[in-house]
């Protein structure tokens, strides 16, 4: 299934932090091209490609960071890219534990984990945290939110080893989801993570307006909708057989 594009998850955070679009943003709010402009459908919109730094900003209490501050702040030459990663995906892999316990119903619960705890480098949550500290947040704000990225992101790798997708048997070096839970399990557990990922915002987040959580849900659930990872796929699924795919069509998808 076409991933969650991560600039747009980016900007989704960073509105934990401001009520505006951050000043950090990488990317404009959309892209020019459009392949579902090619499909059937005559509704279909370009997807927004930016909403990952404004998720996590709009949550942080807080406007802007000045530019004075900016000023500031003494530069660290030393930063380790490697060792940060390691730090933040081993807090992750703690808040994910933490928020999806094994319990009743077992077997549904027990799918969700086998997926979402599989390993991986974490790095859509990790740039959520990121976006949220890079306009002065705080990390713990944005951790449920980073998770709810990682939930629904697991969400879509259970559903595109289904066979009715790509029909994979591996996913991380393990039998994918359905392999081991069967396909109907496999499929409600995508689909709980899905649910749980906007219930652990809504409920977990702390020291944040209920302004700004509602917003970060919003731009959360369009990133990953019918416009987002949906589009995404849909596109993936109508080019199978093409043998002209450009690198736009191509990024689209991805």
């Amino acid at each position: 299934m076409a991933s969650v594009n991560m600039c747009s998850w980016v900007q989704s955070y960073s509105i934990f932090n401001q009520a505006s679009r951050s000043k950090y943003s990488l990317l404009p709010r959309s892209l020019p091209f459009n392949p579902l402009m090619n499909l059937s459908s005559s509704t279909s919109k370009t997807r927004d490609f930016a909403s990952i730094p404004s998720i996590c900003s709009v949550i942080t209490k807080g406007d802007a960071v000045k530019e004075e501050e900016e000023q500031q702040q003494p530069q660290n030459p030393s930063f380790d890219f490697k060792t940060y990663m390691v730090q933040k995906a081993t807090m992750i892999n703690q808040a994910l534990d933490s928020a999806v316990s094994l319990r009743e119903p077992v077997k549904i619960h027990e799918a969700m984990r086998y997926s979402l705890l599989a390993g991986g480098k974490r790095v859509r949550p990790v740039l959520c945290l990121a976006a949220c500290e890079v306009v002065g947040g705080q990390e713990s704000m944005a951790m449920p939110a980073a998770c709810a990225v990682e939930m629904i992101h697991t969400m879509s790798l259970i559903h595109d080893d289904l066979p009715c997708m790509d029909n994979d048997d591996l996913r991380r070096g393990k039998p994918t989801n359905h392999k081991v839970f069967g396909e109907d399990i496999a499929v409600l557990a995508g689909d709980a993570l899905l649910a749980f990922a906007f219930e652990h915002v809504a409920v977990s987040t702390v020291g944040v307006t209920p302004g700004r959580i509602v917003r970060a849900i919003g731009e959360l659930a369009k990133s990953i909708g019918a416009e987002g990872l949906v589009a995404g796929q849909v596109v993936d699924i109508n080019s199978e057989g093409l043998t002209d795919v450009g690198l736009d069509h191509l990024e689209f998808i991805h």
